[in-house]
């Protein structure tokens, strides 16, 4: 059993406890716990294995260096809140060491702040790490109250650190209750590099405004040093553009010393505002520390056009720096992991770059975890939905057949939960909302939580693809009976969807049925239904990709939305399923790099980050430009210019149509669990192609 330890809690009465999450109010009680233990042995130790864990959240240094920072997020949602998550994770890792001394000093701080951040209720820190000495002796560490422990009431806040509120001393730090049962991530430790972005020397009674610029713009942690004796106060503005507002921190340094903030960010800018209030010239260290989920291989796609290799790099890097211990929407906000919208295209993404799909199985795992705690429901209902998608996507990429079956569960809560919303009329009728559509207004309503006329549509849309994936999945694990009820179910929706959501005369969906909404279904995120029918792009997307339509009427709608015939604004969110529909409809070469040139703006604007839309969805609404769901020509591309399908899950067996798009020259290299298949391109020649001799490719 792993060994919990905190702060005493005769001595630290009103530090032991705290809320369960970011979205929680009361009970915020910051603390920052600092434990240390050193072990001197006659023999040198070669090789460590760790296990770590803490709540809220800790920095773990060996020999002081930092080694590890987490705990790997449970996931969570907007819901479900209101009581402890019923899971929770250690970290391993393996290091070499060549060392006798094992120093270890952790730094832990309790309290949920961002939205990804979840908490058992109580302070813990917990480390075991088994060793082997040179001569192959073996050795076992583990918390327990021989290690030391200190409050650190520097750490005041979450933006704010005071070296003048001296640490306490240390204490032997108490044995707790293991109520964590944290079980080992199956993920490895993030990577970190530090960045010194300036060293400043301030004068005596001075101050100096310093601009810290970086070439991109990337997630992760403030880092301050001085390096001089003397009272120094550094503001930080963190942002991702100079004219961002940003998030400040305020550090007051009285030593020399090296302060690094708990809080990640999204930096591209930072600002800092120094004032030396000693009276001595002040040396004055700021930097930037990297993280990210580690990058084991980097597959490229090159093109003759070079603003369009510069969208690929852009979405590549963006897509990068939103992979921490779960996929991010973008590092700024940290939503839940249930916001898996987002995730879903990242992992499609990341198929197609860096090949390791470890953290997108890990992030469906969880999402399944929520989904059998909720009994089938998350926040958002179309999400819920895509996560079916993403569980077969992924599936298809990895062949991981026990992934289906872990998931099994929650896809049939799920579904149980859906059929409850069905009404008379074969249509989803009575869901909790329409949530999420995409992030547009439209007639000042949000599309975030629109009511019915601009949401049924597309979520009746979403449930039918849902059902098409979750009947291959079903049949996958050997669940004919299931697969059986989805099949019979899809239909049904299908000839719903046809026969109530689409206007023969003007041949096109509409977004959804004016009736009206009952009143004990209102609430914050469900508005009570308008009387305007609405004819937008979304539906229409999606009847041509899901195939709720033939494939006439199907590349009918496609041509219409391209001619913006049929009306309305969209997201890179919904690009996704538009290039989709254009590629399952064999109008890739009409129109792929057509609806990718929608990129080529945005990215000279800012080169340095991935902005999160293409329109404002409100006059005040600032979009960052750290938000990987609008990476999907990272996909698109390179699939489209292979002609890639998949015809046998884990690449078993593909088929290859390459094709250039209308460009003159391209090189694809495509990451498989047997190797990187590599397709190059040039006008007027035949595609070469080199594979592992493990994949069958037809063409």
């Amino acid at each position: 059993m792993d060994k919990w330890i905190w702060l005493p809690e005769k001595k630290y009465p009103a530090r032991q406890s705290t809320k369960y999450s970011a979205f929680l109010s009361g009970n915020e009680n910051y603390t920052v716990a600092e434990f240390k233990k050193k072990y001197i042995f006659d023999k040198r130790i070669e090789k460590l294995d760790i296990y770590v864990s803490g709540d809220t959240s800790f920095i773990l240094y060996l020999n002081k260096k930092a080694i590890a920072t987490g705990p790997v997020c449970v996931g969570g949602d907007f819901l479900g809140n209101e009581k402890a998550p019923d899971d929770f994770y250690s970290t391993h890792l393996t290091l070499p060491v060549k060392s006798n001394e094992l120093d270890f000093f952790a730094q832990v701080k309790m309290m949920p702040e961002k939205l990804c951040e979840y908490s058992k209720g109580k302070g813990g820190f917990m480390l075991f790490a088994e060793g082997v000495a040179e001569n192959g002796e073996k050795i076992t560490i583990t918390t327990d109250e021989s290690w030391l422990v200190r409050y650190n009431g520097s750490y005041k806040s979450r933006n704010t650190y005071d070296q003048r509120i001296m640490p306490d001393e240390y204490v032997n730090a108490e044995l707790k209750p293991d109520i964590w049962h944290a079980t080992v991530a199956p993920i490895p430790v993030r990577d970190e590099k530090a960045y010194t972005l300036s060293t400043v020397i301030v004068p005596a009674g001075e101050t100096v405004n310093v601009k810290c610029e970086l070439d991109m713009i990337y997630a992760g942690y403030t880092s301050v040093i001085s390096k001089t004796t003397g009272e120094v106060c550094v503001e930080l503005n963190i942002k991702e553009l100079s004219l961002d507002s940003g998030a400040k921190e305020s550090i007051i340094l009285l030593a020399p010393t090296a302060y690094r903030g708990f809080d990640l960010h999204s930096a591209g800018v930072i600002d800092c505002k120094i004032e030396n209030r000693s009276d001595t010239d002040a040396e004055i260290e700021i930097a930037f520390i990297t993280t990210a989920y580690p990058v084991y291989k980097d597959a490229k796609t090159q093109t003759d056009d070079s603003e369009l290799n510069k969208i690929l790099e852009v979405c590549k890097h963006t897509l990068k720096y939103c992979r921490q211990t779960h996929h991010l929407d973008s590092p700024r906000h940290c939503e839940p992991l249930a916001c898996m919208g987002d995730y879903y295209i990242e992992s499609l993404m990341t198929a197609f770059s860096f090949g390791d799909m470890s953290l997108a199985e890990f992030d469906i795992k969880r999402i399944a975890l929520r989904l059998e705690r909720m009994n089938g429901r998350l926040f958002h209902t179309t999400y819920s939905l895509v996560f079916v998608k993403m569980i077969y996507d992924v599936y298809n990429i990895t062949n991981n057949v026990d992934m289906l079956k872990d998931c099994e569960k929650a896809i049939t809560l799920l579904f149980d939960l859906f059929e409850t919303y069905i009404g008379e009329n074969g249509l989803v009728e009575t869901p909790p909302d329409y949530m999420f559509i995409d992030w547009i207004y439209i007639d000042d309503i949000s599309m975030h939580h629109p009511p019915k006329a601009l949401g049924q549509t597309c979520l009746n849309m979403f449930y039918y693809g849902a059902l098409e994936s979750a009947e291959h999945i079903y049949n996958i694990t050997g669940d004919e009976k299931r697969a059986s009820r989805c099949a019979s179910q899809k239909e049904k929706i299908k000839k719903a969807i046809n026969t109530h959501l689409f206007d023969k005369e003007k041949r096109c969906y509409f977004e959804g049925l004016n009736t009206k909404t009952p009143e004990e279904l209102l609430y914050q995120y469900m508005p009570q239904n308008v009387e305007k029918r609405y004819y937008l792009k979304h539906s229409n997307i999606l009847a041509a990709y899901f195939g709720i339509c033939d494939s006439t009427l199907a590349t009918e709608l496609i041509d219409r939305i391209m001619t913006d015939d049929i009306k309305g604004d969209y997201q890179p969110y919904f690009a996704h399923y538009l290039l989709e529909a254009v590629y399952k409809n064999s109008l890739r070469e009409k129109y792929t790099l057509k609806l990718i040139d929608k990129w080529r703006a945005p990215v000279k604007e800012c080169p340095k980050g991935l902005v999160e839309g293409f329109v404002a969805p409100e006059p005040t609404y600032r979009f960052d430009h750290s938000h990987a769901w609008g990476g999907t020509p990272l996909y698109s591309l390179p699939k489209a210019l292979l002609g890639l399908e998949i015809l046998e899950a884990g690449y078993k067996r593909i088929k290859l149509s390459p094709s250039l798009l209308g460009l003159s020259y391209a090189k694809i290299e495509l990451p498989t669990p047997y190797g990187d298949i590599i397709c190059e391109l040039k006008k007027g020649e035949a595609p070469k192609i080199t594979s592992p001799k493990e994949i069958k490719i037809e063409t």
